[in-house]
């Protein structure tokens, strides 16, 4: 988990005309606004939607990394990888890879296809995101995609779902499989016993 945390002093002077003529006063407020960003996904190490996610967002950060400093923003980047449906549960977490920002999904709409990098880790068939920008489908997200959906939440476009929340039957499929691939590597192995 990356946290990059800054403290911003806002001064501001007022001027009030009294008796003896304008008079001036000056002072400071310290200031500290956050933007919480959650990128949440099941693999780093295999899936290649997952990877080219986490590239795309650093790249966007870096992009908006003056407008932060600009508008006073400190920016916490969590990174989470989602290993259980405990952590599917507690994170609402609905598709992998997923990039929220304060709370909110930076992608409107759910569209997903075949995975097969999630899919050979669970040994089943398993679809992940796929983001919907002006029009067209990536597997991959364009950086300019993830700085429209940070400005989108940042200036209030984008709102936070208070829909219910169920742990979709996909990620139960992948939890189910990759459980049951663990148990297989790691069960020991049966021993016999021999005559001489």
């Amino acid at each position: 988990m990356k946290t990059t945390s800054i403290n911003k002093t806002s001064c501001y002077d007022t001027q009030t005309t009294s008796c003896c003529g304008p008079q001036t006063d000056s002072y400071c407020v310290e200031t500290e606004k956050a933007l919480d960003v959650d990128f949440l996904y099941l693999d780093l190490s295999t899936c290649e939607r997952c990877q080219a996610t986490d590239s795309s967002l650093k790249e966007a950060l870096k992009a908006l990394s003056g407008v932060f400093d600009t508008l006073g923003y400190t920016v916490n980047v969590n990174e989470v990888n989602i290993i259980s449906r405990e952590l599917a549960e507690q994170y609402r977490f609905v598709s992998s890879p997923t990039i929220r920002v304060n709370g909110v999904d930076i992608c409107t709409e759910l569209v997903e296809s075949d995975c097969s990098d999630c899919g050979d880790l669970c040994g089943d068939s398993v679809d992940c995101r796929v983001f919907v920008y002006e029009g067209s489908e990536y597997e991959q997200p364009p950086a300019a995609m993830i700085v429209d959906g940070i400005l989108r939440v940042l200036f209030g476009i984008l709102a936070k779902s208070d829909a219910p929340y169920a742990l979709p039957d996909n990620l139960e499929k992948f939890f189910s499989g990759v459980t049951a691939s663990y148990l297989t590597e790691t069960k020991p192995a049966q021993k016999t016993s021999g005559f001489c």
